[in-house]
């Protein structure tokens, strides 16, 4: 995979995460521990993309 691609990829899976966090935010009952997974793992994910968009340049 080239390293665009996989900037790309991660850039999509960074959106779906958004999507589900706004869905398990707009819930009653709020799954917390999940709400907290999601925002780690978005935030590893953008780290992931901006270390990766500072090699390429």
């Amino acid at each position: 995979m080239s390293l665009s691609a996989r900037i790309e990829s991660l850039k999509k899976r960074h959106e779906e995460i958004e999507q589900e966090l706004h869905k398990e935010e707009s819930r009653p009952a709020q799954d917390k521990t999940r709400i907290s997974r999601l925002k780690k793992e978005k935030l590893s994910i953008k780290d992931e993309i901006e270390t990766l968009s500072k090699n390429a340049a």
